[in-house]
């Protein structure tokens, strides 16, 4: 039977060093919102799944661990989703928090070369985890997936979508992966046809994002409308309009998500108050 264990070592964390720790996608963090300090003695008597070296800080290098799904956290501390901390979070360990999770996923992910299926060991001095069979040796790297995200514009007007599993009454903008052998322009075109049946010209790029859930890359474009009629795609699309910059629907409140950076921008282009 194939062991499913992890395959991380045990690492003994310098004297300097922070540690974030996750359970799942949730982040330990006391009532003011903050990693706790005394996050070694809360590992000792928890035992990680895995502990993994993220990187250099200020005092020496960071680490991130993860528990059990059924670990309960310290007095004085609770495991929140780390979506629900993306607008409160100082922005470097917001950041921090988010590559985080991201090497998490990519080592649990890893534990067996995807070549020759052999157990995989975490490198020591890279973030990579490196097959044992020596005759593969094949080193994995952390990946990133790219996915494209717009808004749709005709004059001042923006389209947005629902998606089924939004909650009521919820609408964002347009997003989609990219698919092998396309650029990202291309991907913006396909996703708002194939969701919505329209055509799009003049796009522009606007800015990224880390999304690590569990590890995309948002691309935020803007496009202009250049014809078609709105025909939803099943099962991808609940419903799709253009909404006057005057009357907007309730979106996500998330302010750190590119879909409110691109209804920011749409907003004050066109003479109204941000929307951030």
């Amino acid at each position: 039977m194939r062991d499913d264990r992890p395959t991380s070592l045990p690492l003994v964390p310098d004297a300097g060093a922070d540690c974030l720790i996750f359970r799942g996608n949730q982040l330990l963090v006391d009532a003011a919102g903050a990693p706790p300090s005394a996050w070694r003695d809360y590992l000792t008597a928890v035992a990680p799944l895995r502990l993994i070296p993220t990187g250099g800080g200020q005092g020496g290098t960071c680490f991130v661990a993860e528990v059990a799904r059924e670990a309960e956290a310290p007095r004085g501390h609770e495991f929140r989703h780390l979506k629900g901390l993306l607008d409160t979070l100082p922005r470097a360990l917001r950041e921090r928090a988010m590559r985080s999770l991201e090497l998490l996923e990519f080592d649990r992910a890893h534990q067996y070369c995807g070549a020759c299926g052999s157990m995989t060991i975490l490198k020591p001095d890279r973030i990579a985890r490196v097959c044992t069979n020596d005759a593969c040796a094949r080193e994995h790297f952390p990946r990133v997936s790219p996915v494209v995200i717009m808004a749709v514009e005709r004059g001042p007007e923006i389209l947005l979508g629902r998606s089924p599993h939004f909650a009521p009454g919820l609408y964002s903008t347009l997003a989609g992966f990219v698919d092998a052998g396309e650029s990202a322009e291309e991907a913006v075109q396909r996703e708002v046809f194939e969701e919505t049946g329209l055509h799009v010209r003049n796009l522009s790029y606007v800015a990224s994002q880390p999304w690590p859930f569990p590890h995309a890359l948002m691309l935020g474009y803007r496009a202009e409308y250049a014809g078609g009629e709105i025909v939803c795609a099943v099962d991808e699309i609940e419903d799709a309009r253009f909404f006057h910059v005057d009357h907007l629907p309730p979106v996500f409140p998330m302010k750190y998500a590119m879909a409110s950076a691109l209804l920011d921008d749409f907003c004050r282009r066109h003479g109204r108050p941000g929307f951030l």
